[in-house]
């Protein structure tokens, strides 16, 4: 976002010194000036700069909720990275926050503004292949999810690192660089997701193209742990949240690179992941007409394919982004019910209208995590 010309960089937050001074530096040099503010904590941030039209959120994932609450609740529009919540309580929170207070939310899955996955979803949404009874999402291998945590190590000074404040809304847990350092919180149930960790990337592209008006139910069918997933709609598509065997992802029968998704129907499929230079198809008819439709995307939806810009583009217009809290809080829904499914290991079916499991408290009792006051709604 720095570099692009309709934003005006003033300022940026981080609990961690050294990457506050980082982005700081970015910022500064692309800007060519020493102008950016820099602050430890993002509540002293939204309090103090009533200047701010809108703020990117980057933080580590067990931040990604509240702060965007915290941010609507003052005012501004939010850029959220994904996944955007750790649970489904986190989720109505931002839906409920952002139509409360009238403001723009953007996730971060801008797959959806990229062009040879924008051509897949509507090859898939414009009915080109046919009623589509089976799509596909990437929801990779992971190495490693941890429930345990690391030993304590001593505090570094809260300048260098507010561990307080970078904890959030966690349990309490003893400090210890490998959280820290190179991301490593990441492996670890306290501050992260398991499916949704890499399906907040790609169920959402899968649900784009498909027509969900009438669905009320999604079946999970529990195998096995760490295992591809299949789902069922209650319009009768399936879901399938696929995960390979194995850390290369690139070892995949239905796209190559990471962020796939697919989508198969009576006249064809059609698939995309990073790195394309255009759309997987069964047969090369169906790019035929691959300019049209995504020129017919951009006049039928007036945005850009491009998904930073969708977002500025609403802070102005006041619309709603493609990637809003609606579409947000189904796909993460999905995502955090089939990391349920895993965590107690048999099959589910959640129910969207009344954001509930049907029939299993057990499993409605996992749909929010305790917040460590004070870092709580």
């Amino acid at each position: 976002m720095v570099g692009m010309p309709d934003v005006q960089w003033v300022a940026v937050c981080d609990v961690v010194n050294r990457s506050r001074q980082a982005a700081k530096n970015l910022v500064d040099s692309k800007l060519g000036n020493q102008d950016c503010a820099m602050y430890s904590d993002l509540r002293e941030l939204l309090a103090e700069r009533t200047d701010l039209d809108a703020v990117l959120i980057a933080t580590g994932d067990r931040w990604h909720a509240l702060a965007s609450v915290l941010a609507m609740r003052a005012g501004k529009d939010v850029y959220c990275e994904k996944p955007a919540c750790l649970t489904m309580a986190e989720s109505q929170m931002i839906v409920d926050t952002a139509r409360r207070y009238g403001r723009v939310y953007q996730t971060g899955a801008q797959r959806l503004s990229e062009p040879h996955h924008v051509f897949a979803i509507e090859m898939a949404r414009s009915g080109r292949l046919g009623p589509i009874h089976t799509a596909y999402a990437d929801i990779r291998w992971r190495d490693g999810f941890r429930r345990d945590w690391l030993p304590a190590e001593p505090e570094p000074p809260r300048e260098e690192v507010n561990w307080d404040v970078w904890l959030g809304p966690c349990p309490w847990r003893p400090y210890n660089s490998g959280y820290v350092n190179g991301g490593g919180w990441y492996h670890f149930y306290d501050f992260a997701t398991d499916v949704a960790m890499w399906g907040a990337h790609t169920v959402a592209q899968a649900l784009a193209g498909l027509d969900l008006t009438d669905v009320r139910t999604i079946e999970l069918e529990f195998e096995k742990p760490d295992a591809t997933m299949v789902t069922h709609l209650s319009n009768g598509v399936k879901l399938v949240l696929y995960r390979v065997a194995g850390s290369v992802w690139e070892q995949c029968e239905f796209w190559h690179g990471a962020c796939g998704e697919r989508f198969d129907g009576p006249e064809g499929w059609v698939a995309a992941a990073d790195g394309y230079a255009q759309t997987d198809v069964s047969s090369p008819a169906l790019l035929r007409d691959y300019r049209k439709v995504l020129a017919d995307y951009v006049a039928r939806t007036q945005r850009p394919l491009n998904h930073v810009q969708d977002f500025l583009d609403c802070v102005r217009s006041r619309r709603r982004p493609v990637a809003n809290p609606d579409v947000m809080q189904v796909s993460m829904n999905i995502c955090l019910a089939a990391d349920i499914c895993e965590q107690l290991r048999r099959s589910l079916t959640f129910d969207f209208r009344k954001a509930e499991f049907v029939g299993d408290a057990e499993a409605n009792r996992l749909r929010s995590r305790a917040m460590r006051v004070p870092f709580t709604y």
